[in-house]
């Protein structure tokens, strides 16, 4: 299928409305420590079982000596530490609670650059949260435009470049705000956009990126009114119009993206939905590149690292990162503690520090740019799978789960 150019009209701005509502902080006590009750099952000095006369003076300071062993027995039990409390646990990590329902996932996140306290929080069941406090809290954001129809949104992709900012999401929608979010428009689509919007990132004045999951790549310089086609087909049209491209499972290629990530510099991978092979593009390029994967087990999400090189997450927990930097098929497996489930996505805070997390609150942590990871405990009582891992600059990052569970970094 070729990628047609879109044409769109002019919408007025619609000013939102604003609703509070605060959840209380849970507070987390630790388990009251119990110690074994100690007993003495010395005969009385004078019960019946003995003579009538005192016992011996040796039997006395046997006596003595044993009440002394077990007083220095307690006492060093007491002197023992008690458990942690969850919050010294959760070092690194605090949770923060959001006044949503239950069930909502959590799909993305994004601050304004000119006010690193004000952002926006994005999920399903039509959640767009709004924070002015750096993320401490939350509360729903109401946006009559997207209001007016019975779709209940998900809403997929958030992303700012000064005061100008995008929204994705599907059933198709595009909102777009030129002051920081204060007031967003909602800008018509076609009809004939190929797959559900996934991504979007804001490049410049006006302009903005966007990713559907059948991997159109539009770009648009006059905010949203006109989308020009970087590729020229979609996925399944450049799969099966090279059949004989030696890619294992992309002959007859109907499936669609199961994610996709962009690099700073505008190169995106995509992982197939099956997760039998995986996509790159470049800008520049005419198609999607399209490679086997390098491991036995399917594909379950890539990325990039901070230095430019490629991380890759398979199903049932493994982590592998590219030799070298750039594009490649050449990965190594690294040996990680997921305690068998799967690790769903990596974020990096650094070049040396990056964060893993995944299924059932696994949550893990490097410190030398993904060579070995250990497991941080975090989140371990936290019944949630982890989507996602966000880091705005070095200071500031998130994580984002289902049921609403949302993380924040302390350091």
């Amino acid at each position: 299928m070729a990628m047609p150019n879109l044409q769109v009209s002019d919408c007025s701005n619609l000013k939102p409305s604003l609703t509070s509502l605060f959840s209380p902080r849970l507070l987390h006590r630790p388990h009251p420590r119990f110690f074994p009750k100690a007993s003495l099952q010395q005969p009385h000095p004078y019960s019946s079982s003995s003579s009538s006369t005192p016992p011996p003076l040796v039997n006395r300071r046997q006596l003595i000596s044993q009440a002394a062993s077990l007083s220095l027995s307690v006492a060093t039990l007491s002197a023992l530490p008690l458990p942690a409390k969850s919050e010294e646990v959760l070092s690194e990590w605090e949770r923060i609670n959001l006044p949503i329902d239950p069930g909502v996932v959590l799909l993305d996140i994004a601050f304004v650059p000119d006010d690193p306290n004000h952002g926006f929080l994005l999920g399903t069941r039509q959640t767009i949260l709004e924070t002015k406090d750096g993320g401490n809290t939350w509360v729903p954001r109401s946006i009559p435009s997207a209001e007016d129809e019975d779709f209940n949104y998900r809403f997929n992709s958030i992303s700012f470049k000064g005061k100008e900012g995008w929204i994705v999401g599907k059933p198709a929608i595009l909102l777009y705000t030129s002051d920081a979010g204060e007031s967003w428009e909602r800008i018509p689509l076609s009809a004939q956009l190929p797959g559900d919007m996934v991504y979007i990132k804001a490049t410049g004045e006006k302009s903005a990126e966007m990713v559907t999951d059948q991997g159109a790549i539009y770009v648009t310089s006059n905010r949203g009114f006109n989308w020009r086609a970087a590729v020229q087909e979609t996925v399944s049209a450049t799969l099966n119009r090279t059949v004989s491209s030696g890619i294992s499972g992309a002959s007859y290629y109907t499936g669609t993206f199961n994610t996709v990530n962009r690099s700073p510099d505008g190169r995106y991978v995509a992982v197939s939905s099956r997760g039998n092979f995986y996509l790159t593009w470049e800008p520049g390029q005419p198609f999607w590149q399209p490679h086997n994967r390098a491991v036995a087990r399917r594909i379950q999400n890539m990325g990039w690292r901070a230095d430019g090189g490629l991380w890759l997450l398979v199903r049932g927990g493994g982590l592998f990162l590219s030799k070298g930097t750039g594009i490649t098929e050449d990965f190594e497996e690294i040996p990680v503690q997921s305690r068998g489930f799967g690790i769903l996505d990596v974020g990096y805070r650094s070049t040396e520090e990056a964060w893993a997390a995944g299924g059932s609150g696994v949550l893990l942590r490097t410190t030398n740019g993904g060579k070995s990871w250990t497991r941080d405990k975090a989140a371990d009582n936290i019944a949630a799978n982890l989507y996602s891992v966000k880091f705005i600059d070095d200071k500031k990052g998130f994580v984002l789960g289902n049921d609403g569970v949302l993380l924040r970094y302390l350091g």
